[in-house]
């Protein structure tokens, strides 16, 4: 890890060479970090000096503004050469983020081999297996034995993204059996594939979306998945660094979501126009959701006005039964996220909640009665044990929400992270405010007659 120290020797070093010679010793994760936190003239000069290996393992761990940023400034022979040996996922994934006659422009340079591996991954949907697969794999065909597997591995895959699986395929490239590199280790030369191999095949199609094959390989413990076609093919695999990837991209992504960032792909270092542009479309919906809130309130003003405590008490059934929603829709959409959990296990989900819930409401119930004691008038205390009722009530109506609203997204196909915490806590509070408003109206009128 690129440790503070190091990272001040060398914003130090004012000798190209000695420069040079620091950040080809240095991995290359590390030397893209220290580049990408340069100013635009020196990150170029930085990433020029490196040796040419060490620049294109670099320009891979470049975020892809700065990758865009650096191929403009440098000359096309040297963007020829890095972008070649980029690996296809990896390539695709950059030119994502590319205009698309600069697109057109480096596939048209590219060979005719990678030019089709990377147009095979462009042409599956974003966020499918198809899109974040490499077509760089290990394939062996049935009959060759152990030795003549290992000879192969040795003679034309050694650049490879991984070699710790070998998929074995028949003549038509159907995905028969998949075999690791300690069962070829470990197993007779002249042993054949087939014995060796095992045909329990854990497998993605190209159209599955890349959180549920993240899932199954967090759930199979495995270090590369393969990916078949509609006919059985095999088309690509998909790495473990890719599945970390997608993991940090999904989790960011609900994070995001359910604070209101729009897209949940907001960065820490973003400029400030696109902080407007992710968070100003929600902050502007939640406005309007309050005006329905307050619209709720506002034909309780005179009894607001005869009863005051209600303007103190009343912040406290926001922010409390906002919290205890947004506890349930997190729990909640992390299990749907994880795999933890599915629509059917709604009911299981709900009758927890609610069990936990009894407790939860006594406590606050209780607890919003002493508080009401304290702060109301002699003559205005009976307000307490309303307020302790709508207190218990809201908590139910919070973990039922906060748990039914992300099943039923789900359910639909939609995404449960689009339900965030600022449109629950709305709801809760047009619901709580309703409740509560009404129950003092209707007391005031009785204790009136």
């Amino acid at each position: 890890m690129l440790t503070q120290e190091v990272r001040n020797t060398l914003f130090d070093v004012a000798d190209l060479n000695q420069l040079k010679s620091g950040l080809n010793r240095l991995p290359a994760v590390d030397v893209g970090e220290f580049i990408t936190d340069l100013s635009p003239e020196r990150r170029a000069i930085a990433f020029r000096i490196l040796n040419k290996d060490q620049a294109i393992s670099v320009f891979e761990y470049l975020p892809p503004e700065i990758q865009q940023e650096l191929i403009n400034a440098l000359h096309d022979t040297q963007v020829s050469q890095i972008v070649e040996a980029m690996r296809p996922d990896d390539r695709a994934e950059l030119f994502d983020e590319l205009p698309a006659i600069v697109v057109k422009r480096l596939l048209q340079q590219l060979s005719p081999a990678e030019r089709r591996a990377t147009a095979t991954i462009l042409g599956y949907p974003e966020g499918t297996a198809g899109r974040v697969m490499t077509t760089e794999y290990v394939q062996l065909r049935q009959g060759l034995t152990v030795a003549e597997a290992i000879d192969k591995i040795r003679q034309t895959d050694r650049d490879k993204e991984t070699i710790y699986y070998a998929y074995v395929t028949d003549d038509n490239r159907k995905l028969m059996r998949v075999v690791s590199l300690r069962q070829l280790l470990f197993a007779q030369p002249h042993t054949l594939i087939r014995d060796v191999a095992s045909d329990r095949l854990i497998q993605a199609r190209t159209e599955m979306p890349q959180e549920e094959v993240a899932q199954l390989m967090k759930r199979y413990d495995l270090l590369a998945l393969p990916v078949v076609d509609r006919e059985n093919r095999l088309v690509g695999i998909v790495t473990i660094d890719d599945v970390v990837d997608i993991l940090e991209e999904e989790a960011t992504e609900d994070i995001q979501k359910l604070a209101g960032v729009s897209g949940g792909d907001e960065a820490a270092l973003s400029p400030a126009r696109i902080t407007i542009r992710k968070r100003l479309p929600w902050l502007v919906g939640v406005m309007g959701l309050y005006i329905g809130a307050a619209s709720a309130i506002a034909p309780f003003q005179k009894v607001i006005s005869l009863v005051p405590v209600l303007a103190v008490i009343m912040p406290i059934f926001s922010n409390t039964g906002g919290t205890v929603g947004i506890q349930a829709l997190t729990v909640t959409i992390r299990g749907l996220g994880v795999g933890e959990v599915t629509p059917k296990d709604t009911l299981k989900i709900l009758r927890k909640e609610i069990l936990a819930a009894c407790g939860t409401s006594l406590s606050l119930g209780l607890t919003m009665i002493g508080l009401s004691l304290i702060w109301a008038s002699p003559q205005d205390r009976w307000v307490a044990f309303a307020a302790g009722l709508v207190m218990a009530i809201n908590v139910f109506v919070a973990v039922t929400l906060g748990t039914l609203l992300p099943m039923a997204m789900k359910r639909l196909k939609l995404d449960p992270a689009m339900i965030s915490g600022p449109l629950l806590t709305t709801m809760l509070d047009a619901i709580g405010f309703m409740i509560f408003l009404s129950l003092i109206s209707l007391a005031l009128k009785v204790f009136h007659t």
